[in-house]
This record gives C-alpha cells, sequence and structure tokens, in this order.
C-alpha cells in the first residue's frame, strides 16, 4: 500500500511541474501601456521567460515559462518591484499565455 501510495504521490508531483506552464502575478501601480510595455521588456529578457501577458485592467501580469524551465517567482517579483510596483500576490497557473488570452476574449 506505501508503494502505490509514493508512486501516486511521484506521479502528482510530476504531473504539476509538468502542467505548470505559467506564474500570475497581482500588481498594483500599472496605469498605462507605458506600465506594460516596461515590465514585458524586463520580464521577457530573464532566461526562463516564453512570453509576458500584462492586462491594466485586472492589474496582472503572466509570465510563461519556456519549455524545461522553472520560473523563480522571487526573482519575477523582485523585477516587478524595481521597476517600481507592487507585487500583491501570485500564484501558479496551470495554463498557458495564449489559453488566459482566450479565455478572456471569450467573457468579454
Amino acid at each position: 500500500m506505501k508503494k502505490i501510495i509514493i508512486a501516486l504521490a511521484f506521479g502528482v508531483v510530476a504531473l504539476s511541474s509538468t502542467a505548470a506552464t505559467s506564474m500570475k502575478f497581482t500588481v498594483n501601480g500599472m496605469v498605462c501601456s507605458f506600465c506594460a510595455q516596461g515590465i514585458e521588456k524586463s520580464l521577457s529578457k530573464m532566461v526562463a521567460t516564453k512570453e509576458v501577458f500584462v492586462d491594466l485592467k485586472k492589474k496582472t501580469v503572466v509570465v510563461e515559462a519556456k519549455d524545461g524551465q522553472l520560473l523563480d517567482a522571487k526573482a519575477i517579483s523582485a523585477q516587478i518591484v524595481d521597476a517600481g510596483y507592487d507585487v500583491v500576490k501570485f500564484e501558479t497557473v496551470l495554463k498557458s499565455i495564449a489559453e488566459i488570452k482566450a479565455e478572456l476574449k471569450n467573457r468579454k
């Protein structure tokens, strides 16, 4: 029984690490397209970053990882703070930026 539980635990960890492709940050202080461009440019330079999406209305920044790369939430938060904004919270998202954009488009 222990072997089954251990195998299931490893399976869940492996699944979550491959499916967790993005990190979503709630950011205060972004008010214009120049804010969004600055954050996108800064975060796009990070090694693990595949794509960055900024939604000013929802005060959200989403960073998608390159295949096989892991995102560093502390490093991303530090970049955002260094740019002059406040990170309120962050979470791992099991979706790509393309999926997130499609959901937002369908909600309108």
